[in-house]
């Protein structure tokens, strides 16, 4: 069976705690934090394994907080590929006010990894991939790392015949659709900032997708609508698949555990339009939870099979 492998150039170790309220100027008391791995293609490596899956995550990472991610993922059993930085992974912190029913976000810069670093980086990809296999582009870049990094990765993608699976922005995004890619999965926000629009209406975005698969090299594009679902895209399929409701708590992790179940069931040969069904209960099934805990199996399933009932085949 071809293998999944999953890069992260800006790991992050997300750390979760909960106040009675968020009150300014006083010292607050916050519960015991939980510690948890992240950063996009790390998110789709952990998710994978709530699947049931495997995978291999392949990650840029250094200092005491990368040994903590290290720690992290082995406590999950994920199998790991580290390139050594000299400076250290960043950390994240999300903030639950139990009394306000509001989660508070606080993201800290990546590292600066230097030119030897991501190089070094490259090769081991070379080393690591081999034919019909998945290498995932997750996540956004940090400083020190060109903007063309992820189409050098994809160059390395396309001579050893594997697959290729995108799902970055910024400065990332316009270079990597450069290359030949199995998947795409961008959000409405990142397609409408390649034709530098803000947002896309309904009739803008079938022409925006039909202009994108016509000249770019793309088998499969999913594009995330949040809530909504996901329209899925490819040369002769033209598809919206809705989301169900649910009671949302979280959305951390959504689209990475959208991209996880996708890329299980093309691993396991099943068609685009059951990978996105899949993507999307998995997505919508990652919001149940508070913190970063992703999609659990038990959950994705249930909303699944309801989906199946409730869209056409």
């Amino acid at each position: 069976m071809s293998r999944i492998l999953t890069l992260t150039v800006n790991p992050v170790v997300d750390k979760s705690t909960t106040i009675p309220s968020l009150i300014p100027n006083q010292k607050l008391n916050c519960t015991e934090p939980i510690f948890y791995s992240g950063g996009g293609g790390i998110n789709v490596s952990r998710a994978i394994k709530n699947l049931g899956g495997e995978s291999t995550a392949l990650y840029l990472s250094g200092g005491r907080t990368g040994n903590h991610l290290q720690e992290l993922l082995s406590k999950d059993s994920i199998d790991q590929c580290i390139i050594n930085l000299k400076d250290n992974t960043r950390e994240n912190l999300s903030v639950y006010d139990t009394n306000s029913d509001l989660q508070y976000r606080f993201g800290l810069p990546g590292p600066f990894v230097q030119k030897h670093e991501w190089q070094n980086s490259l090769e081991q990809i070379q080393g690591l991939l081999n034919e019909n296999d998945f290498l995932v582009a997750s996540g956004k870049l940090t400083a020190g790392i060109p903007d063309n990094y992820y189409k050098l990765v994809g160059d390395i993608v396309k001579r050893k015949k594997a697959k290729f699976v995108v799902d970055t922005k910024g400065r990332a995004l316009a270079p990597a659709i450069t290359s030949e890619m199995y998947l795409f999965k961008p959000n409405l926000n990142e397609l409408a900032s390649l034709y530098n629009e803000q947002t896309l209406s309904t009739k803008s975005l079938e022409e925006a997708t039909k202009k994108f698969m016509a000249t770019h090299a793309c088998e499969i594009m999913v594009i995330s609508l949040g809530k909504r679902g996901a329209l899925l895209v490819t040369s002769n399929l033209f598809q919206y698949i809705a989301a169900p409701i649910v009671d949302e708590k979280n959305t951390i992790g959504a689209g990475d555990s959208m991209l996880a179940g996708m890329l299980i069931k093309a691993q396991a040969g099943k068609n685009a339009k059951v990978m996105t069904e899949y993507g999307i209960a998995c997505g919508a099934a990652a919001t149940l939870k508070r913190g970063t805990k992703l999609c659990q199996l038990k959950d994705v399933e249930l909303i699944f099979k309801w989906l199946r009932r409730n869209v056409k085949i």
